[in-house]
């Protein structure tokens, strides 16, 4: 695993944290909560992108 996917997705989690924190305290929580949302499918589609790294990687090992 690199290091710099753990990064990326801390770093999006403490942005999209951040933000939301402001949101909220301006008195806008349902855009703090679609915030909150769309950073969740950010980081769903980076976790996605690498299982099927991961399964390319077991097929050619396994040649199926």
């Amino acid at each position: 695993m690199d290091v710099e996917i753990i990064f990326r997705v801390a770093g999006i989690g403490i942005l999209i944290s951040i933000l939301s924190i402001v949101l909220k305290q301006a008195k806008k929580e349902e855009q703090a909560e679609m915030l909150t949302l769309v950073g969740v499918v950010v980081v769903l589609i980076i976790v996605v992108q690498l299982l099927n790294q991961l399964f390319t990687v077991v097929r050619s090992v396994f040649k199926l």
